[in-house]
């Protein structure tokens, strides 16, 4: 906590009032009032150096560096200003000489195939990041990878859109973020059939493993999408640790898995949903949640 000198209206005094790096709230101690939402970093890492060689090294200037731009965020631009570095304003010959520059230094930019295809790439990921709702560490997995399906030459023959759905999917797998394939290929333009088996090269050429998807997280996804009331939840996913101890969910879908659970659960709290509202919400057929309610009721009997 820091000292920040802000007065509380309730109090009158600077010294009730201290600041939290972490959050940037500034918060009186006596009455708990957040007096700011955000104030300026305080706490700046210092950044000495003792040679020309740190001093390169530590220095910070420009955007990060990232993976999911094609020149990993190390381009050049020519501003557009026709003005020397007095504020002068150019000739005519210099300013022609200037704009023949600053086509060139763009077209340099995606010179070859490989370059227009990751620029290509990326400006669909950054789309994508936006309609999945993804973290920025997880944009930078599928960066990685999908760098790593087109060094091996996996590209050829597949759309953009199929390499990249599954490397996002691959990624959000390794983050334990919840999204299916389905809901990756709706939102990509893809289809199912072909984002699947493109999943299923990638994993295999580049030897990744791929950790289980969570069957507790589909469980709480598929409460939300159906509304149901927090009590019922919390028995689902209840019922879903008990199933996971059991070893009965082993080698079985999640989804389908998750929506047996919920509509067990809601028939047991008075909320009943149809298998059909529940199969459309959870992706899966009515004839897999109808194989999966009678598999748990048999099973484990004693949760219903």
């Amino acid at each position: 906590m820091l000292r920040n000198k802000l007065l509380c209206k309730n109090h009158r005094d600077y010294e009730f009032t201290i600041t939290d790096p972490d959050s940037g709230e500034t918060i009186c101690t006596s009455c708990g009032a957040v007096l700011s939402e955000r104030v300026s970093q305080q706490n700046v890492q210092e950044r000495r150096s003792f040679d020309a060689l740190q001093d390169r090294e530590r220095s910070r200037v420009g955007m990060p560096n990232t993976l999911a731009r094609h020149d990993k965020g190390l381009y050049t631009v020519i501003g557009k200003p026709n003005k020397d570095a007095n504020g002068q304003v150019i000739d005519n010959s210099m300013r022609v000489m200037m704009e023949r520059l600053r086509t060139w230094d763009y077209r340099l930019q995606a010179r070859s195939a490989t370059d227009r295809n990751l620029k290509s790439a990326f400006i669909k990921l950054e789309a994508l990041k936006g309609k999945l709702s993804l973290p920025q560490a997880t944009i930078e997995k599928a960066a990685y990878i999908y760098r790593k399906v087109q060094e091996m030459g996996m590209i050829k023959g597949r759309t953009i859109n199929a390499a990249l759905g599954a490397s996002i999917y691959i990624s959000c797998r390794e983050a334990g973020i919840t999204r299916s394939l389905n809901d990756i290929a709706v939102i990509s333009n893809t289809s199912y059939k072909e984002l699947a088996r493109t999943y299923r090269l990638i994993v295999l050429n580049l030897d990744l493993k791929v950790p289980m998807i969570d069957p507790i997280k589909c469980v709480a996804k598929l409460a939300n999408k159906l509304g149901i009331s927090e009590m019922t939840k919390r028995y689902a996913i209840d019922y879903m640790r008990v199933i996971s101890k059991s070893g009965v969910s082993a080698g079985k879908d999640p989804m389908g898995l998750a929506g047996a659970v919920i509509y067990l659960s809601c028939r047991n709290h008075d909320q009943p949903r149809t298998q059909i509202e529940v199969a459309n919400a959870g992706g899966v057929t009515e004839v897999t949640l109808r194989n999966r309610t009678k598999e748990l009721s048999m099973k484990i009997p004693q949760l219903n």
